[in-house]
């Protein structure tokens, strides 16, 4: 059993108990809220493992502005998000995801699928959230402040940009494709494109080149990308 506690934003009364049932029966706890104003009080009193939020929300608030205030706080900006919505749209995806949400859901979903889909990103949160400092080369990356420094200054990358680094930083020397790094970073069935991968790539680089630290994620051809320190033959 799991007894993690999972906070579900949702302002429908029957989308909340259908899916506080199917938590309930796959061990979870529910902590539930109608409104971000709800919802932010949730995350401040009980500082759950998961947040599934739904897109669109009363109010002036969406969810999307909720996930995004959320990303930067420092106090809970670990805390992963599953976007919930009725969008399809690919832009509509890369919005949410681009807002730092861990993964993303289109209504309407399977339950099967739903919890499978928290499961996958508790996993890959655990697997991101230790406490030791990644240093390599001037780079180095803090998992509890979240804070990325290069050569002692602090790098202000985006929710995004930073769960690839911190992948790419806990996993040194190896090629990844782009299917692998869509995966690990943002969940295996978040149906966007590969030219997603090389904007966020093309972002962290052009954060990280004034500190001489782009040259760390290199371009692995026919394959994908890989962070190395080792210094690529011209």
């Amino acid at each position: 059993m799991y007894h993690e506690q999972i906070l579900i934003v949702e302002d429908e009364p029957a989308i909340r108990e259908m899916v506080v049932m199917t938590l309930e029966m796959a061990g979870f706890d529910s902590l539930q809220a109608a409104d971000v104003s709800e919802a932010h009080q949730q995350v401040v009193d009980h500082r759950p493992a998961l947040i599934l939020l739904d897109w669109m929300l009363p109010g002036d608030k969406s969810g999307v502005d909720f996930c995004r205030m959320l990303k930067n706080d420092e106090l809970l900006s670990e805390i992963p998000v599953i976007m919930l919505t009725a969008k399809s749209e690919e832009d509509s995806k890369v919005h949410g995801l681009d807002a730092g949400a861990d993964d993303y859901m289109t209504k309407p979903f399977s339950t099967r699928e739903l919890i499978s889909r928290i499961k996958a990103v508790l996993r890959r949160s655990n697997a991101l959230s230790g406490d030791k400092s990644i240093d390599i080369g001037k780079l180095s990356l803090d998992p509890k402040s979240q804070r990325v420094t290069a050569a002692g200054k602090v790098v202000e990358v985006g929710p995004t940009e930073y769960r690839l680094l911190a992948f790419f930083m806990s996993h040194p020397e190896r090629a990844y494709t782009r299917t692998q790094l869509l995966d690990q970073v943002w969940g295996g069935n978040v149906y966007i494109e590969d030219r997603t991968i090389d904007v966020h790539i093309k972002r962290l680089r052009t954060l990280l080149r004034p500190y001489e630290c782009d040259t760390l994620i290199q371009t692995v051809r026919g394959t994908g990308y890989r962070f190395s320190s080792l210094v690529e033959p011209i």
